[in-house]
């Protein structure tokens, strides 16, 4: 699974190239979706006006939802340390689930911003998309 963080967010909003590359060959994948946690969706929208409607226009952009579970848990998050409610949503998104045992990739400028072990990758790592 791969998933978008704020700074993620913001950057496909504001056509990074990279990203809006990756967001239309998605959409051409059987089953190919990225995931946008919501409260990275509602953090991209508070500082870029605009950006949740620009985001959303892509048909491969999916959108986690805050349900009870993850409410809870993003909130133990919050609480213990991990960063603000939008870095602990996508922290939540990366954690295994019964709906996807596969590996997941968070994508995001703000590398730094969480613990070690993540599978991050930079939104300006060269090779990205998997050729230079």
């Amino acid at each position: 699974m791969i998933i978008l963080d704020t700074s993620a967010v913001t950057a496909l909003a504001r056509s990074h190239k990279t990203l809006n590359t990756l967001a239309g060959n998605m959409a051409r994948t059987p089953g190919g979706h990225l995931v946008v946690p919501a409260l990275c969706l509602m953090q991209a929208e508070a500082v870029d006006e605009g950006a949740s409607r620009r985001v959303l226009l892509f048909s491969s952009v999916v959108v986690d939802d805050l349900d009870t579970v993850a409410a809870v848990t993003v909130g133990t998050m919050v609480r213990d340390g991990y960063g603000g409610p939008d870095t602990c949503h996508a922290l939540y998104c990366a954690l295994p689930r019964p709906d996807f045992l596969g590996g997941s990739i968070l994508l995001t400028a703000e590398e730094d911003a969480y613990p070690p072990g993540m599978a991050t990758v930079g939104i300006d790592s060269p090779g990205m998309l998997g050729f230079s």
